[in-house]
């Protein structure tokens, strides 16, 4: 019992302490806009949410200089400031910008750029390299690489998501099972992310927030009722439930998108590449679920079923705290 009770009590602290936003270390956003005459429009964009005592701010090329102070607007989840600097008859291409802070931070910071001559660069900064060079033009591969490594960071801190992805992986029994239900939730998010990014459908994103947390009140609530119980729909097919599911949550996954932009002559490397990453990050989060849970299984046999489910219920309380916490935030 006392072995049991240390191995719940970890996953079920996690479950219970997950923060009341689904991404909470978002990244923060620098979108520099060339205007002409060396004027270059700024825009700053940093979460409200971040670890005590970290600061951020965006590091300018040394020739910029401030034209007027900027103005801050404050929403929900983060605060952007604005303001405008003029950089000389430079401009931006070959001087050095960045975001001081990252490696206290723990968090990620994209940057976007959009040149004077109607080309943009877009780039996600971590602690390892918090600085670029603006580039005459940016290659293929850096598109590849950047776009991977902001679906992964997505996924990876969408809690939202993940605690689905959990669910599947408490609800599904069979790893071949489990294969082809992961695999139609990735079908679903794909299709919806593709379509979004590309402009074919358009829905509200806080609506979206409110249904996919939802869909994670939903199956923790499947989850609860036990494997013993009489087998609903969602459990003799939970591959349809997971595709279903899963457009739901590609609109997510394409918000966030939206908010970077993708690059110009590169959308579908750089779509491909979130996808990707997506993909990659969500296969990592399963193997760890599941390899805990292989080191977990002698000891919670034997454990009471109350002590199994608490992180079900965990998970089913901060959803419909999401939902509640989401509508209200509509009206």
């Amino acid at each position: 019992m006392i072995r049991a009770l240390r191995l719940a009590a970890p996953v079920a602290a996690l479950v219970l302490a997950l923060p009341a936003a689904g991404h909470r270390l978002a990244p923060s956003l620098l979108e520099l806009r060339e205007q002409g005459d060396g004027l270059v429009a700024v825009r700053w964009k940093t979460p409200l949410q971040r670890p005590v005592g970290s600061e951020i701010e965006p590091v300018l090329p040394a020739q910029c200089k401030a034209s007027g102070d900027p103005t801050a607007t404050p929403d929900a989840t983060s605060v952007t400031l604005r303001w405008s600097v003029r950089c000389g008859e430079r401009g931006l291409v070959g001087s050095a910008v960045g975001v001081r802070g990252l490696e206290t931070s723990g968090t990620n910071a994209l940057v976007r750029i959009a040149l004077a001559d109607g080309r943009s660069v877009r780039v996600v900064l971590h602690a390892d390299s918090p600085t670029l060079t603006v580039p005459e033009r940016q290659g293929r591969g850096e598109v590849a690489l950047d776009y991977a490594g902001l679906g992964v960071d997505h996924i990876l801190t969408g809690l939202d998501h993940l605690l689905f992805v959990l669910g599947l992986v408490l609800l599904v029994r069979g790893r071949r099972l489990l294969i082809y239900t992961i695999t139609s939730f990735t079908l679903g998010h794909s299709v919806t992310l593709s379509l979004a990014a590309l402009g074919f459908v358009r829905f509200p994103q806080a609506p979206i927030e409110v249904v996919i947390a939802a869909t994670i009140a939903i199956l923790a609530a499947e989850l609860a009722r036990g494997a013993q119980a009489e087998p609903t729909p969602m459990r003799r097919f939970p591959w349809v439930m997971a595709f279903a599911f899963g457009l739901l949550h590609g609109l997510g996954f394409a918000g966030a998108l939206a908010e970077i932009g993708l690059p110009d002559g590169e959308i579908p490397l750089a779509l491909l590449s979130f996808n990707l990453g997506i993909e990659a990050g969500q296969l990592v989060f399963v193997a760890a679920v599941l390899a805990l849970r292989a080191l977990a299984r002698p000891a919670m046999e034997r454990a009471p079923v109350w002590l199994v489910r608490i992180p079900v219920y965990g998970m089913g309380g901060l959803a419909v705290f999401w939902v509640l916490d989401r509508t209200a935030a509509l009206f």
